[in-house]
This record gives structure tokens, sequence and C-alpha cells, in this order.
């Protein structure tokens, strides 16, 4: 026996469930009734249910209910419905990965300060803590060498409200550095270093397009060394540049670099 349908309207004659479009911003519709034709300004939701505001090309505005198949879109009856609420954005972050404070104004710079060796390790210092540094209030300064490094420290004069800290390259066991590092001492003083012969090894190879760091023999001068082995002109600025425009974030850099810094500045703005 055949089931009794109680609608006797044939299948082919039913009316399909129109579609359902968010009615995004800008969205142009006509709503059936009226024929009113217009880009999509506002959704609200009223005690009566959920309405939609549309503007003309004459900059006329009309609020109509949010209906089923209650508007044309390209000639399609459709169901507007509200956006989704936009899911929460994961929070930006720095160069140096730390979470980003849109809006954050530098603060008043600290009597503390960072020294570091060369110009070319306060770019790439600058390059990727360089926010940071700026709300933390910490200058980064460039010292030319560190054979004078124990009277620099001493004419600074650390204290509770002014420490200092200081990054060395090739801080290593027996190297000139590690001499001249050990001289420094004193409880608001922090000196640290990487072990590379200069800042450039701090970048791994691999952000600069490269399989390794070059080893250059002794006694010659290591930048132009370095250039050489890859067949870059021996312009020791341009190659620099070349290779601070790929550091982009921290992970470019060598955690041996890393750490260190950070380090330093834990050390600067501690009890502030």
């Amino acid at each position: 026996m055949r089931q009794y349908d109680p609608d006797l309207t044939p299948p082919w004659k039913r009316q399909r469930p129109a579609p359902e479009v968010p009615a995004e911003p800008d969205l142009v519709v006509e709503e059936v009734t009226t024929g009113f034709c217009g880009a999509v300004i506002r959704c609200e939701k009223t005690a009566e249910g959920p309405t939609v505001t549309l503007e003309d090309r004459f900059g006329k505005h009309r609020v109509f209910p949010m209906e089923p198949r209650g508007f044309l879109l390209e000639g399609r009856a459709v169901t507007l419905v509200r956006p989704r609420a936009a899911a929460p954005s994961a929070p930006q972050r720095t160069a140096s990965g730390s979470i980003a404070v849109p809006g954050a104004r530098a603060r008043v710079a600290r009597a503390g300060r960072i020294y570091v060796e060369g110009r070319h390790d306060a770019e790439l210092v600058e390059r990727v803590w360089g926010d940071d540094l700026r709300i933390e209030g910490v200058v980064v300064e460039y010292l030319e060498g560190v054979d004078d490094l124990p009277a620099i420290v001493d004419d600074f004069a650390p204290g509770p409200d002014a420490r200092l800290g200081v990054l060395v390259d090739h801080l290593v066991p027996g190297s000139k550095e590690s001499r001249i590092a050990a001289q420094v001492t004193g409880e608001h003083v922090l000196v640290l270093g990487h072990p590379y012969i200069d800042i450039w090894e701090a970048v791994k190879p691999s952000s600069v397009g490269i399989p390794a760091w070059p080893t250059v023999p002794h006694g010659q001068d290591w930048k132009k060394g370095v250039c050489r082995a890859l067949g870059w002109p021996e312009n020791t600025g341009a190659a620099w540049q070349r290779i601070l425009s790929t550091v982009h974030t921290y992970k470019d850099l060598q955690p041996e670099l890393l750490g260190r810094v950070e380090e330093l500045i834990d050390h600067v703005t501690a009890g502030r």
C-alpha cells in the first residue's frame, strides 16, 4: 500500500530551500517584494528577528527582515543570515618571538645599557629585538672592539639603577676576548658572548642560502675571506647588508646568540 503523502505537490514543483548567504558588508542583493537593490551596511538583532540594512546607489537606506528566500543574489533567491563572528586571531609576535603590544609607546630610556662590539652586532640586535628593547627602554650601543672594555666599564660605573650588559664576539676559553672579559667584574655588569668569530656567523647559513660559513685560514681578514670563498665582491658593507636582509625573526639566528641576548636584556631590566 502506498504511504499517504500530505504534500500532494509533485516533487518537481516543490520549492527547494534557498541557499543561506552571510550578509557580509558590501554584499549587493535585491529585496524580492520591493525590488530595492543595495549593498549590505549592517545586520541587527531585534525583538522581531534579525534585520539587514541596505544602501542603494543613491545613498538611500532601507531596513528589511532577513526572511527565507527574501533576497535575490545575481538573480537567484537566497536567505540572508547574520555573518559568523570572526574567530579570535592568534596574538601577533615580534621578530624575537615575544607577544607584540600594538600601539605601545617606547619607554623613556633607562640609564642602563647593552654594549655590543660593532655596528653589525648592533644592527642585528635591533633587527630581531628592536620592538622589545623600545618597550623596555633599553638602548644598545656599539664599541669599536673590546680591547678597552675594562676601562669603558669603569667609566660607565654600573649600579643598581644603571645596569650594564656586554655582548662579546668569539667568547671562548683561551681567546683574547675571554681574557679581557675576565677582567670585568661586578654585581651590576654582565658580560656574555657567543662562540662565533664574527656576528655574521650567528646568522644561520640556511637563512643566508649557503651550505655553511666558510673556514678562513688563520691570518687572513675573516670577512674578506668569507666574501672570497662565497664568490661575493670583497665589499664587507654590502655583504653584511645582504646577510642582514635574510634575517626576519629569531628563527634565522643561532641559539647560542639568542640565549645570550635574552639574558642581557633580563639583566639590564632586572628590578625595574
